[in-house]
Order: structure tokens, then C-alpha cells, then sequence
């Protein structure tokens, strides 16, 4: 069960003294201060600089004193948890890995992911993610390449979903010269985006293309492209299928040319409340509407794009790369603690974000 339901349950007496003992600790946890951290305090001091975020806001920029009231804000940048959160987390674990999803599950999610994907936008139409408006100040290289004088520029999004990354990008654009593909390997998305008031096939294309299939995208040459966005698209991909989808980006991108990558970490809540019935392997879920999920480790996804960490195409055995395609720029993980204020609820997100540049 999540912190949530253990803390419920143990009001009903339905958890032992140990679990409920647990449970107020994690309730109560405390958080590492900026000392214990080692990382400059930059709050201002101005209360005028202090409010509420609004969009378009920055990220990195708000830390936790111990001084400070946890609740003041709604969220908290670069927290870390500390032993009772992560006795807490590592608890879950065990009980996803001795409830896993059955051999017949496996299949019928792993074998047509896009099924599923499909569903889902069927469902959810565009109405389901915001708007990345955080782009350009996270990724500055977008800023450039946009730019009036930039010169022709092809952008490549994959797993681009409703749009919410391709079209706040097009309304920043002043480059009169820039392209940008974005594709999605579920027909109902790319419906989604196609149907947006804002696509343009004079700057814009968008078409079904899987990252880890053997084909290049429709529209896209070998060497073509100038930059990837992956934004919380890798985590989506079987471990099995993260070589071929790595050589494949390497083949589209120009020499020099960069991944844009965002996705989620380990120890991430939504990693920490899956339930029973969710683990498929080792970091690697199913959700309740049937897509998948993968959290990543730092040093892990370093090794996978700088070549040194592959899945072997017999048993999921890892093999070395000999021929790297990418020089890894900068991988690093943004914790937040969001929390509601209301009610008093503290939440630990996690995510990891990459530069990566071809060879």
C-alpha cells in the first residue's frame, strides 16, 4: 500500500505497531536541510520574490531552510529524503517484486504497447497534459535554434503525444527556416496533434513512427536532424528495446547534433505507490490503464547512451557497446518535493535530465 493507505489503515487498526510506527514516521518526515546538502542557499530574501509560482516559472531556484515552514509553498526544489522515506520505499519494493504481474499479463502488455497508448489518448485526448512551457529555460539550446537568423533547423520530437512539447515550441518560433517532425507510435495521438488548431504542415509534420522499429520516420533522412527532444518517452520502452532505440536517434541526428531528454527517476512516488499486480521487472511497471513505465538510475542511463550499458537481445543480459554513438553532455536528477497545503501532504518526485550529442 502507498504511505496515503498506510497511514488510513492504521487508523483502522488494520496494520501492525511496526507498519503503523512507520508509517507517522514517514508522515513526519523530516527534510535535509541546505547544510546537510552542501548546496547554496538561494531563496531571496525579498518576500516579494517569495510568492506563489506562476507560469512560466523557474525551476532550481527555491530551497528549504530549516527555517522555513515545509507548507509555505507548494512545491521545493533539490530535497532530498532522508532513512525513513527510503526504509519506506525500499518496503514497496519488496512487496512489488513478490506480487508481480503473471507470465500471461506480461505478454499481452509488452506484446502491442501501442494498443494501449492508443487507448489512452483515446480516453484522454489533449486534455491530459499540460503544455511544457518550462522548455526553452530547462533546454536553452531551443532558444538558439529558434531564433530569427538561426538558419534551417530540423527538430525531432519522439513520443510526442498530444503535442504538448511541439506546440509550445512552434509558438516561441521566429525561425522562418525551422522544421519539426513529431512522432508517436500510437495512431491516436498522432490524430490528436493533427487536429490541433495550431498544426501547421508548413512548419510541422507529425506521424506515427516507433523509436525502437527498424525504420527511420516518415519525412526524416539519415543525418538530417539538428536536435531530439525525449521527453518522459524512454521510460515507456522495454530494456530490451533502449539499444535500437538509441542507434536509431544516432542515425537520424546530424555529427554534433543533440538529445533533449527528460524522464522519471528512481525512487520517484509513482514508483514507490505501485501496487500489487504492477511489477514487470526490476524498476519497470505496468499502470492501471496498461502503459508501461521505467524509472531510471543516473549512472544507468549515463551508461546506456554513452554506450558502456546495453540489454543483450537473449535473456535481458547487459553487453558492452564498442562503438559508442554519443558523448554524454550532462545528466542530473531534479528532486521536488511537492506538497499539499491543504492537507497537510508531502509529495517526493524525482526526474533525470540528460544532453547527449552524437559523435
Amino acid at each position: 500500500m502507498t504511505a496515503d493507505e498506510v497511514v488510513v489503515a492504521a487508523a483502522a487498526g488494520q496494520v501492525t505497531d511496526a507498519q503503523e510506527k512507520l508509517a507517522a514516521e514517514v508522515a513526519s518526515l523530516e527534510i535535509a536541510t541546505d547544510e546537510q546538502k552542501q548546496v547554496p542557499y538561494m531563496r531571496p530574501d525579498e518576500p516579494q520574490f517569495n510568492q506563489k509560482r506562476r507560469d512560466p516559472f523557474q525551476f532550481g531556484s527555491r530551497f528549504l531552510n530549516k527555517e522555513d515552514d515545509v507548507f509555505e509553498f507548494n512545491a521545493w526544489d533539490h530535497v532530498e529524503t532522508d532513512d525513513v522515506y527510503n526504509e519506506y520505499a525500499e518496503q514497496q519494493y519488496e512487496m512489488q517484486r513478490q506480487s508481480p504481474v503473471s507470465d500471461f499479463d506480461k505478454f499481452r502488455f509488452n506484446a502491442d504497447p501501442a494498443k494501449w497508448w492508443n487507448q489512452f489518448y483515446k480516453n484522454n485526448t489533449d486534455n491530459f497534459f499540460k503544455d511544457r512551457k518550462w522548455l526553452q529555460h530547462e533546454f536553452p539550446v531551443l532558444e538558439k535554434l529558434t531564433k530569427e537568423d538561426a538558419g534551417p533547423i530540423t527538430i525531432l520530437e519522439i513520443g510526442a503525444g498530444a503535442g504538448n512539447t511541439a506546440f509550445p515550441i512552434l509558438a516561441q518560433n521566429k525561425n522562418p527556416k525551422l522544421k519539426l517532425h513529431a512522432c508517436d507510435f500510437s495512431k491516436k495521438a498522432v490524430e490528436v496533434m493533427r487536429n490541433h488548431e495550431s498544426y501547421n504542415t508548413e512548419v510541422m509534420q507529425a506521424d506515427v513512427w516507433d523509436v525502437a522499429g527498424d525504420d527511420l520516420p516518415p519525412g526524416v533522412e539519415e543525418g538530417s536532424v539538428d536536435l531530439v527532444m525525449m521527453i518522459f518517452i524512454f521510460s515507456a520502452l522495454s530494456p530490451k528495446q533502449w539499444k535500437q532505440a538509441v542507434e536509431n536517434v544516432g542515425r537520424v541526428l546530424k555529427p554534433g547534433g543533440e538529445v533533449c531528454f527528460r524522464d522519471y527517476g528512481r525512487g520517484d512516488l509513482a514508483q514507490v505507490r505501485f501496487r500489487k499486480g504492477r511489477y514487470l521487472e526490476e524498476n519497470f511497471y505496468i499502470r492501471g490503464d496498461g502503459t508501461r513505465v521505467y524509472f531510471f538510475d543516473k549512472d544507468e542511463l549515463s551508461d546506456i547512451w554513452s554506450g558502456k550499458l546495453q540489454p543483450g537481445d537473449d535473456e535481458g543480459e547487459k553487453q558492452g557497446v564498442q562503438e559508442p554513438l554519443f558523448d554524454v553532455e550532462e545528466v542530473r536528477v531534479d528532486r521536488k518535493l511537492l506538497v499539499n497545503r491543504a492537507k497537510k501532504l508531502k509529495m517526493y518526485r524525482c526526474w533525470l535530465q540528460g544532453r547527449f550529442r552524437k559523435k
